[in-house]
């Protein structure tokens, strides 16, 4: 079944997550529960736009901060 790689230690929300190796931003997200639809994403302190995320790899010690966007309004 292929080689399985060992999985990365990224930091998330300022805590340490893993997630397997070799993924994309969107993919890393879907793997740690986020809805990517729903999310805002600084990564390693640059806000990245959402049409970059399956572009871009996400490495060991990578720092990712998650905010969920809340709907609604008055």
């Amino acid at each position: 079944m292929g080689t399985a790689s060992n999985p990365l230690a990224i930091q998330v929300n300022g805590e340490l997550r893993q997630c397997p190796a070799g993924l994309s931003l969107d993919q890393v997200l879907e793997v740690l529960g986020y809805r990517p639809q729903l999310v805002v994403v600084e990564f390693n302190g640059t806000i990245l736009p959402r049409q970059r995320w399956p572009q871009q790899a996400v490495q060991e010690s990578d720092t990712l901060e998650v905010v969920t966007i809340v709907g609604g309004g008055s």
